[in-house]
Parts: structure tokens; C-alpha cells; sequence
């Protein structure tokens, strides 16, 4: 479920989305096209880093884009060239969120799936909540 965004109830990271927008940043190229993460649910679900916003566009020039935009200042710009197969991605702030991203687009590459889909569920007295899956954990 996608979080509201109307006039009454605007994206809480405006600024940085103006950062991501226009900084340089750390750049990198990725093999792989832009992805929509908020449409790829599969993807989405082993994203462990809690809190990040989803935006993505298009470019005058037809080019598709995505921003990933973090609490903790963390920001990623992507973006596909029409008619292109690879992605230059823009990254800035303590952690590469488009990094985590890719690591796990490789795992559904490299394997077929990713391992959240039909993964185990512990949740401790206290609320941590641990998946498994074979070989793959992640705690929440």
C-alpha cells in the first residue's frame, strides 16, 4: 500500500527529494534498467531498509527515473535513457540505497526468485520478527 500524497498530505521528504534531484553525488552505471520498485512486489519485500520513499518520472526526453529518498539523508537517482538498457545512478548520504537494491535484483537474477516469497516467520515476545528461507535470513 502506497502512503498518501495529496495537498493535505505532502511526502515528508520534499528537501530531499530537491537534493536527489540536482546533486551529483556518487555515480555508478547498472546494467540493469530502472525498476519501479513499488510495482515489483517481490523486490520491495527483501528491501530491509525500513523507511525509504519510492518516487519515480519520466524525462522530458522519454528517459525513466526513480528516486529512492531515506529519513536518515540517504537519496539514489536513477535513471534509464529511452531506448537504453543500462542506468546511471546517482547516490549521496550515509547509505548506497540503490546498492541494496541491486544486490538483490542480481539474487532474483542469479537464483530465479528471491527467497522471501515462501519464507519461514519468528516473531520473539518482544516483536523482532525474523524470515528464513533456505540459506537467506533477514530480521526486521
Amino acid at each position: 500500500m502506497q502512503t498518501r500524497s495529496t495537498a493535505d498530505y505532502p511526502p515528508s521528504l520534499n528537501d530531499l527529494f530537491t537534493t536527489a534531484s540536482s546533486s551529483e553525488g556518487d555515480v555508478t552505471v547498472s546494467p540493469l534498467p530502472v525498476l519501479d520498485v513499488m510495482q515489483a512486489w517481490e523486490v520491495w519485500s527483501m528491501l530491509t531498509v525500513p523507511g525509504i520513499e519510492h518516487r519515480k518520472g519520466t524525462g522530458d526526453d522519454g528517459s525513466r527515473m526513480t528516486w529512492m529518498l531515506h529519513p536518515d539523508g540517504s537519496w539514489a537517482r536513477a535513471r534509464t535513457t529511452n531506448g537504453e538498457r543500462t542506468t546511471t545512478v546517482h547516490q549521496g548520504g550515509p547509505r548506497r540505497l540503490y546498492d541494496a537494491l541491486e544486490a538483490i535484483r542480481w539474487r532474483w537474477i542469479e537464483h530465479g526468485e528471491l527467497p522471501v516469497h515462501g519464507a519461514k516467520v519468528t516473531v520473539t515476545p518482544d516483536g523482532e520478527t525474523t524470515l528464513t528461507r533456505g540459506g537467506w535470513s533477514a530480521t526486521l
